[in-house]
């Protein structure tokens, strides 16, 4: 992957990236490497540090302490170690989930949700140690499925401001706006405009659920210091009518932005929140597909930053379809010669195509017959059907993949043809779906797949949250039968055949690989995230699992080891960058003591940085 595979930078971009050198350089190294193992300064005493999040250890506070900060009397006398404290929590929590119920229509789910979130607006330390404790089961509520519930309802569930909005009505202001935020220092901001939710659409300020459910997943999968993290809702209106006419709605009551106004918005943003923290890592996510592709290209080259929905997907479901390669029994250099239909061509859909189609070129020889080669290993369905070269006003980014008119014609397909009519002439070896369509792969598609020339076909029904999925593990294995592999965006249950066999659901979520992206892109001080970064935590992941489980058709990893896979991930990425020569630097490791170290020395440097949800020593100090 080396020099060759580096974005070509413009002569502005490099401008900016020497300008936040000189800053860096010139910074004062007030941190250690290790995370959390210093005092906590605080300024503030009594009942402000029990109504701190960030500071407020309940009954977790030893009696030194509560004498140094003025909380004896405060609390209980009886000191309680953080095991007590999450042991009293949890117990209380199987209790109160019925409870939290909003009556018989509210989903348990939600209420789980609520009382985390309660959690989460007390304590932060003892809330991210519960939540990686219990990872498998938490995930899904602070993250995909439940955050889509969450989003809906949002204003309804608004009790205490988290994160930053930013709108069009702060034109303007947004460079000192970012002075409001409490933080010194951001390492990681998730950022969405609410305008394609997960499937659900146009959710407009609601959005900001996702922002923060993501930032979960960065301190509990990649020890992001929780301090460090920034939600942000950037406000341009919504095209949502129901929320605009909501008098509940918490947002600008208008129709969005476009064009250059909208445009404007962004770039304000960009260049507000990097000034302040020049070394920020933003992640766009939720951006409907028109822009998601627009920013990315924008900003890239000048900024750190990428777009999930784009980038991070495509990893995720790139190591899946090499998982699926290697589940066939053969090497993952076999994958150019895989044949796959892609139902949807949104920014999801698109970002698949891209990475996949660079992914086959890279190991056919990354020449232009190579890329040749690769494009024509894709079939490319949206909701007007086969997007063939004969279509008007075609996308520009889904352009690359529209099939010749002559060839179709000699598959018995034609420009339009239904999903069902594509999967029964080119019998794929796997059938994607990335088109937020929930049951697109009815049974008479999945009934087509049976014809499939592979010896072990494979579904990847990725559409989130759970109602779009494009299939259930149950509708793929009972008609397609054990021998296939399984996969889907959203978390369900394994299948059981009653003979001793399980059909596995693999859930490729964009968790597996965010978190690790950022971090190692955060540790190697690289001032973008290129292509190679991306594509060395795709294959990591696609690595990660054992020949034994992947033939028994498990392609990604339980989400109970999430910290380990995101440390060796974040590893990959800082090699990828010391090859590429990206590596700069982070607090008191300079670029040539990261270029030294091994593959042992990068997994204990990543490991050293990553936070740990313990309580810190608190000592006060007036301002």
């Amino acid at each position: 992957m080396g020099i060759a595979n580096k974005l070509r930078l413009s002569s502005s971009s490099l401008s900016r990236i020497l300008h936040r050198r000189i800053l860096y350089s010139s910074a004062v190294r007030s941190f250690t490497t290790s995370e959390g193992h210093r005092p906590t300064i605080v300024h503030k005493q009594g009942l402000d540090i029990l109504h701190d999040p960030w500071f407020n250890k309940g009954t977790a506070f030893t009696m030194t302490e509560r004498n140094r900060l003025d909380l004896r009397g405060l609390l209980p006398p009886n000191v309680m170690d953080s095991e007590q404290q999450i042991f009293r929590f949890m117990t209380d929590l199987k209790r109160l989930e019925e409870q939290a119920r909003d009556g018989p229509s509210d989903p348990n789910a939600l209420a789980k949700w609520r009382i985390l979130n309660r959690l989460h607006d007390r304590n932060e330390t003892m809330y991210y140690k519960v939540l990686i404790n219990n990872i498998e089961e938490y995930a899904p509520i602070v993250y995909t499925p439940t955050v889509g519930l969450v989003c809906q309802n949002y204003s309804g569930l608004f009790r205490r401001p988290r994160g930053m909005y930013f709108s069009a009505e702060d034109r303007g202001e947004m460079m000192s706006m970012v002075y409001n935020w409490p933080a010194e220092q951001v390492d990681m901001i998730v950022v969405t405009d609410g305008s394609r939710i997960l499937g659900l659409g146009d959710l407009g300020v609601h959005g900001i659920g996702i922002a923060v459910g993501k930032l979960d997943l960065y301190v509990a999968a990649a020890g992001i210091n929780p301090q460090r993290v920034l939600p942000v809702m950037i406000d341009v209106g919504t095209n949502n009518e129901k929320l605009r006419n909501d008098p509940m709605y918490l947002g600008l009551q208008q129709r969005r932005l476009e064009d250059d106004d909208y445009i404007d918005v962004i770039d304000e943003f960009m260049e507000a929140v990097y000034t302040r923290w020049p070394h920020v890592i933003v992640q766009f996510e939720d951006f409907q597909s028109k822009w998601a592709f627009k920013l990315l290209q924008r900003y890239r080259c000048t900024y750190r930053m990428f777009n999930d929905d784009v980038q991070g997907t495509a990893g995720v479901a790139i190591a899946g379809l090499l998982g699926a390669v290697r589940a066939q029994g053969r090497p993952m250099i076999d994958f150019p010669k895989m044949k796959i239909v892609v139902a949807g061509a949104g920014s999801a859909g698109i970002g698949v195509l891209n990475a996949a189609r660079k992914t086959m070129a890279r190991m056919l020889g990354n020449t232009e017959t190579a890329f040749d080669s690769a494009q024509s290993q894709f079939w490319v369905v949206d909701a007007q059907g086969l997007i063939t070269e004969g279509r008007e006003n075609i996308d520009p980014e889904a352009q690359p993949f529209a099939r010749k008119t002559k060839e179709m014609e000699r598959q018995g397909l034609k420009e339009g043809a239904t999903l069902v009519e594509v999967v029964r002439e080119v019998k794929p070896d796997v059938l994607l779906g990335l088109s937020a369509v929930g049951g697109l792969f009815s049974k008479e598609v999945l009934e087509a797949m049976k014809g499939s020339t592979s010896t072990r076909p494979a579904i990847f029904a990725m559409s989130n949250p759970t109602k779009n999925a494009e299939c259930t593990p149950q509708d793929a294995f009972s008609i397609l039968g054990e021998n296939m592999i399984f996969a889907s965006g959203s978390p369900f249950k394994n299948v059981e055949f009653g003979n001793g066999h399980v059909g596995h659901c693999n859930q490729g979520n964009n968790m597996y690989l965010f978190p690790g992206i950022g971090l190692g892109t955060l540790l190697s001080g690289a001032p973008i995230v290129s292509d190679g970064m991306l594509q060395a935590a795709s294959e990591c992941l696609a690595a990660y699992m054992s020949e034994e489980e992947v033939l028994e058709g498990i392609i990604y990893p339980p989400i109970s080891r999430i910290r380990d896979i995101t440390k060796r991930i974040a590893a990959a990425v800082i090699k990828e960058a010391i090859e590429e020569d990206l590596v700069e630097g982070y607090r008191e490791m300079d670029a040539r003591e990261i270029q030294k170290l091994n593959e042992e020395g990068l997994m204990e440097y990543v490991e050293n940085n990553m936070w740990n949800p313990e309580y810190p020593t608190l000592v006060y100090k007036d301002d």
